[in-house]
């Protein structure tokens, strides 16, 4: 008798888990809560939002749900985790306080630096005039980040001391992100390759996925403003095994012992944005879930049972290795005009139909009508393709993306441009 899996959250990350779970032949029944248009078609929604902790509880008890996979980090802080582990049921997601890794950068770097992983300096601000004397005083830029979560628009880097200081005011004076920015981080601007880097943990052992790219930024060129992502590719031709092998080591296990010792454990997904530069590896940040977009792009190339995996993690049991395709893959995210900024939304989205079999579409911010899908979000579908190369799977995603048609859609033309020379063969 197969099992039930309840994927927690509404973007293109659970679109995607969702289709991944399906392909098991461990699940009998897959539910999302809440889901989205795209999953109501594949899978079992229900109305129940990701950060309804009680509502979940009662949905697991009653439909007897095996295994719970949460996504998105505000499940993650609400304590859905908590709540279902109270219960005794199974579940691959962080509680509240491992999940402080993502939901305070402070934290995060607090811990990292108690775990000696490698991470570029940093000062804490909770008063901005505070924080701006010292940037005057330093007299160069700094990165400045949101403590809290803050839906990837936490994230500022500006160009000079000047627009240091303006950061500080558009995030802790203007409250762009409201109470996320009440405490601040300004990190030091280090230089390098960044690339995401996600592992299933058990709470003791850490089993890395295959590396991705992504583009935060919202134009070409890494113009415009931080965006949640705006598509990227797999695999990493500057970031092989052997570097994998050396994050984990310096990177994702002392930060999961840390955990561990201080009495609450990490299983789930831990994601680490990495810097590679001149100095090694070093962790930007950690997010305490599957990465959006770079879950649309690996899961497609992963051959491994994901629900065996999940299980086996959330059980504490996690061992082996994992089968990878050796294809490439790219993922393109189509916006709405004005993200990450005001958008509107409700336009019909037409073309869907002509995307070529084997080119996976990924909805994010879709709503269905009796006419079809309509706009529902600034990011509104990942299209994702992948080929024997990085070349042809590009060529692929983009050749698709542009028979998908809204009013005002938007998306970079320079995804995976770097990677063209590059043939991947394992």
């Amino acid at each position: 008798m197969g099992i039930s899996v309840l994927i927690v959250g509404s973007g293109a990350r659970e679109h995607a888990l969702t289709w991944k779970a399906l392909q098991s032949p461990l699940t009998d029944a897959v539910y999302c809560a809440p889901g989205n248009a795209a999953t109501e078609a594949i899978a079992i929604n229900s109305d129940i939002e990701a950060t309804d902790v009680e509502g979940i509880a009662r949905f697991v008890r009653e439909r007897d749900v095996h295994l719970t996979v949460i996504g998105p980090e505000a499940a993650v802080d609400a304590g859905v985790a908590d709540r279902l582990l109270n219960d005794g049921r199974l579940v691959f997601g962080p509680s509240k306080a491992a999940g402080r890794i993502e939901s305070s950068k402070a934290f995060a770097k607090s811990l990292m630096k108690r775990a000696g992983v490698p991470t570029p300096d940093y000062r804490v601000f909770q008063d901005p005039a505070n924080a701006k004397d010292f940037v005057r005083s330093e007299g160069r830029a700094f990165v400045v980040k949101a403590d809290g979560l803050a839906k990837g628009k936490g994230t500022l880097v500006p160009r000079d001391a000047a627009e240091t200081l303006e950061c500080i005011d558009t995030l802790m004076l203007r409250r762009t992100v409201g109470a996320a920015a009440d405490q601040i981080v300004l990190e030091e601007k280090v230089e390098g390759r960044e690339v995401s880097l996600m592992a299933l943990v058990d709470g003791e052992r850490v089993l890395p996925l295959e590396p991705a790219c992504d583009y935060k930024r919202a134009l070409d060129g890494d113009k415009g403003p931080n965006t949640g992502g705006m598509g990227g590719y797999s695999p990493v031709s500057f970031f092989d095994t052997t570097d994998i092998d050396r994050a984990v080591e310096a990177a994702l296990q002392p930060v999961i012992d840390a955990l561990r010792e201080d009495g609450c454990p990490y299983r789930g997904c831990l994601y680490a944005g990495l810097m590679v530069g001149p100095s090694g590896i070093q962790v930007l940040e950690y997010n305490a879930r599957f990465g959006d977009p770079e879950t649309q792009i690996v899961l497609p190339r992963l051959d491994s049972d994901l629900i065996a995996l999940l299980e086996a993690a959330a059980r504490g049991e996690l061992s082996g290795r994992l089968s990878w395709s050796p294809s490439a893959s790219v993922g393109v995210v189509l916006a709405s005009r004005g993200y990450p900024g005001s958008y509107a939304r409700d336009y019909p989205i037409d073309g869907l139909g002509r995307v070529e079999q084997g080119v996976l579409v990924f909805h994010a911010g879709t709503a269905s009508d009796p006419s079809g899908y309509v706009t529902a979000g600034g990011r509104v579908l990942t299209v994702v393709a992948t080929g024997q190369t990085m070349a042809d799977a590009r060529e692929r995603a983009y050749r698709n993306a542009e028979r998908i048609r809204f009013e005002g859609v938007s998306y970079r033309k320079d995804l995976a441009l770097r990677e063209l020379e590059v043939s991947v063969t394992g």
